[in-house]
């Protein structure tokens, strides 16, 4: 359980620093080829030929950036300069803007789509190094991003985003987000990081245009995706925002609670932060109430009487930061008693003391489920940002 501040400052920053950042630093950098292992298997062992995926290297980006911030390391700046290196001179596509989806550990693309949620985490990330380190390469590559998506993925008839296309941002691709067969043209999953990119970005240029899609993508949170009855996140969609699914994932609803409302504040509209408030503690109780284990893990998804039970690693994260935001909204401690339990849980079931950084994934009695360390996905983000974000909120 947390007890005072500077106990749970140092907390997470031990976890930060300690277990997660150090784990990149020694075992996921490769300083021989100045690059980072693509995949690193359950049993801890390096596969220097697999892929490298756009979402880790912006994540790895954007954690590193955001690190250095809080606790200036040397060590930190070079993962950052790395990461961004590597951006720009292999994921970068030259002719067309934007970021490629996959690329060899040397540079050569094996996917070329363009995903627009890994063009969201481009601008996320390349928006954090710039404000970090005051990198106007950076600057203008997010401003970049931002208009090719705006241009090619924005919807003007019904609003929000699609979900792809192939490198030339006209052709078709397939998406890596949405479910096959159900005439899914959007989802709450690229809506949500579109408008954490778009945030990172406003905190750097401060443009109207920016901001004018922040609103509109909030807008589209509580007429559409929000479901005002239980809620919880409709997750997909199709052209005229009807949802095509019923599953309900509780580790993008508490994470989703606290991203809206921070893009709220960061645009400091107080229309749009009274509105959202109710509707962000509704959202954040709904996912207490209803899919927290007796330990404090919270649970992967549900859909209808069906409950997939297993203890992912990020909700984990997602869940100490949602639950925490929520109570310094309220003062409700039973928020602060979900935060607690959920770090709690964390602690004792999920972080990897004997190799570092954390397990990917949990049966629902706690053992581990054999899971890459790291690969596309298994990222240093989420677990890193919680830790981020309570050394700051605590420190309030």
């Amino acid at each position: 359980m947390m007890t005072t501040d500077n106990e749970t400052i140092k907390q997470f920053s031990n976890e930060l620093t300690d277990n997660i950042l150090n784990y990149w630093i020694r075992k996921v950098y490769d300083p021989q080829r100045q690059t980072f292992f693509g995949l690193i298997d359950a049993n801890e062992n390096a596969h220097p030929d697999a892929p490298q995926g756009v979402v880790m290297m912006t994540r790895i980006l954007w954690t590193f950036s955001a690190a250095y911030k809080e606790l200036p390391n040397a060590v930190y700046q070079k993962m950052a300069d790395e990461a961004f290196r590597i951006l720009t001179h292999h994921f970068w596509d030259d002719e067309n803007g934007g970021v490629f989806w996959e690329v060899t550990p040397d540079g050569k693309p094996t996917n070329t789509s363009k995903q627009f949620y890994a063009q969201a985490f481009a601008i996320y990330a390349f928006a954090e190094y710039s404000r970090i380190f005051n990198n106007k390469e950076a600057r203008q590559l997010a401003v970049t991003l931002f208009h090719l998506l705006e241009k090619h993925a924005f919807l003007p008839k019904n609003g929000g985003y699609l979900e792809a296309s192939a490198a030339n941002w006209k052709d078709p691709a397939p998406d890596f987000i949405t479910p096959a067969g159900k005439d899914v043209r959007k989802s709450m999953n690229t809506h949500l990081h579109v408008l954490e990119a778009y945030t990172n970005l406003y905190r750097i240029c401060h443009q109207e245009d920016v901001r004018e899609k922040i609103v509109h993508v909030l807008d589209l949170f509580t007429k559409y995706i929000i479901n005002p009855e239980n809620h919880h996140f409709h997750m997909f969609f199709d052209m005229e925002w009807n949802a095509k699914t019923t599953a309900i994932s509780y580790g993008h609803d508490i994470e989703g609670s606290w991203l809206l409302w921070e893009a709220a504040e960061v645009i400091h509209d107080e229309k749009i932060m009274a509105e959202l408030r109710p509707l962000v503690i509704k959202m954040a109780e709904a996912v207490g109430r209803k899919a927290l284990d007796p330990k404090g893990g919270l649970y992967n998804e549900s859909d209808g009487n069906h409950w997939d039970k297993d203890f992912h690693w990020w909700p984990q994260a997602e869940a100490v930061v949602g639950f925490y935001n929520a109570w310094q909204l309220t003062g409700d401690v039973r928020f602060k008693t979900w935060s607690d339990q959920a770090w709690s849980f964390i602690r004792q079931y999920v972080v990897d003391s004997k190799n570092g950084e954390w397990f990917g994934l949990l049966n629902p009695d706690y053992t581990v489920q054999p899971m890459a360390k790291v690969s596309p996905w298994k990222c240093p983000y989420h677990n890193g940002r919680m830790c981020l974000e309570m050394m700051r909120r605590t420190e309030l």
